[in-house]
C-alpha cells in the first residue's frame, strides 16, 4: 500500500465527514429534543442545494455569498414545518409521526421534480473552485478547495451549535425541555417555543451543508436520498441525541467511506455497503451507539 495514497483517502475522507457530521448534527438534534425522526431531512438539504444553485443561476451570487441566506430560509423552513405539521402529531402515534415526515419528504421531492426537472444541475464557476487554482497541496496530499472549505465550515458551525446548547440559557432551556417538558414547563420554560426553535436550528444545519456541497456537487431532486441515509446512520452510530457523537461518527463514516477501498482494493462501488456493515460491527456490540446512553 502506497502510504502517500492512504494519506490522500484518509484526509478526503476527514473532509466529506465534517460534512456528515453538520447534516447529521441537525436530525440528531431534533430527535434529542422530540424523540421525532424526520425523514424529509435530506429533502431539506435538496432545497438547500438548490436554493444555492438558483442564487447563482438568477442573481449571480456565488453560494458563500448566498449562505446566510441560504441558511437563514431553512431556519424559516423547519419552524413553519414544526408549527403546521409537526405540533399537531405531537401525541399522535409513532407511527403517524413517521408517516407525516416521510411524506414530507416525498412531497418535497416530488414538488422539486415537478418544477425544476429530474435534471442534474451544478453552480457554474465557484469562487471556491478558482481559489487557488482548486486546490492546495499538504505535503504530497492535494486537497480540493471547496471540500476544505466545506469541512472548515462544518467545523465553525458544529462549534457554533455546541457553544449555544452548552453555555446559552436558550441552549440550557432546550436541554431542559429535551430532558422533561413537563417540568421544564413548570420552570416557565416555553416548550412549543423551544421545539419550534429546535425544529429551525436542525434544519439551519442542512441549509449549512446543502450551500457548500452546491459548489462541488450536483444537484437534483433526489440528491438528498443518500446523504439522508448516511445520516441516519451517522446519528445511530454516534448515539441518538448526542452532538458529540454526531462529529465522530460523522468523521468515521467519511473516514470508512473513503479509506476502506484504497485499503482493502475493491470497488468504490461497494463502499456504501462497508459503511453499513460497520454500523452493524458497532451496534452489536454496543446498541445505543458510541456516545449514546439506556
Amino acid at each position: 500500500m502506497d502510504l502517500d495514497v492512504l494519506l490522500q483517502a484518509t484526509a478526503s475522507g476527514l473532509l466529506i465527514g465534517m460534512v456528515y457530521a453538520l447534516i447529521s448534527v441537525g436530525l440528531t438534534l431534533i430527535f434529542g429534543l422530540m424523540e421525532i425522526v424526520n425523514f424529509a431531512h435530506g429533502e431539506f438539504l435538496m432545497l438547500a442545494m438548490y436554493a444555492a444553485f438558483w442564487g447563482s443561476s438568477l442573481a449571480s451570487l456565488d453560494p458563500m455569498v448566498s449562505l446566510p441566506a441560504t441558511v437563514g430560509l431553512l431556519f424559516l423552513l423547519g419552524v413553519l414545518t414544526y408549527r403546521g405539521i409537526i405540533s399537531r402529531i405531537l401525541n399522535a402515534p409513532m407511527l403517524a409521526q413517521i408517516f407525516a415526515t416521510f411524506g414530507l419528504g416525498l412531497f418535497l421531492r416530488g414538488l422539486a421534480q415537478f418544477f425544476w426537472s429530474p435534471d442534474f444541475r451544478s453552480v457554474q464557476n465557484p469562487f471556491l473552485a478558482g481559489l487557488f487554482g482548486g486546490s492546495v497541496n499538504v505535503g504530497t496530499v492535494s486537497l480540493g478547495v471547496p471540500q476544505v472549505a466545506a469541512a472548515l465550515l462544518a467545523g465553525v458551525a458544529f462549534l457554533g451549535l455546541y457553544l449555544f446548547i452548552d453555555r446559552s440559557r436558550t441552549g440550557l432551556a432546550l436541554q431542559a425541555v429535551a430532558e422533561d417538558r413537563a417540568t421544564a414547563t413548570l420552570m416557565g420554560i416555553n416548550s412549543d417555543r423551544m421545539f419550534a426553535l429546535g425544529w429551525g436550528l436542525g434544519v439551519a444545519c442542512v441549509g449549512v451543508a446543502g450551500a457548500v456541497l452546491a459548489t462541488f456537487y450536483y444537484i437534483y431532486p433526489a440528491v438528498g436520498v443518500v446523504f439522508a441515509l448516511i445520516a441516519y446512520i451517522t446519528v445511530a452510530l454516534g448515539g441518538f441525541g448526542s452532538v458529540p457523537g454526531a462529529l465522530v461518527a460523522g468523521l468515521l463514516v467519511g473516514l470508512v467511506e473513503v479509506v476502506s477501498p484504497t485499503l482493502f482494493g475493491f470497488s468504490p462501488a461497494y463502499k456504501y455497503a462497508v459503511v453499513f456493515g460497520f454500523y452493524l460491527a458497532v451496534v452489536l456490540v454496543r446498541p445505543q451507539g458510541l456516545f449514546g446512553r439506556f
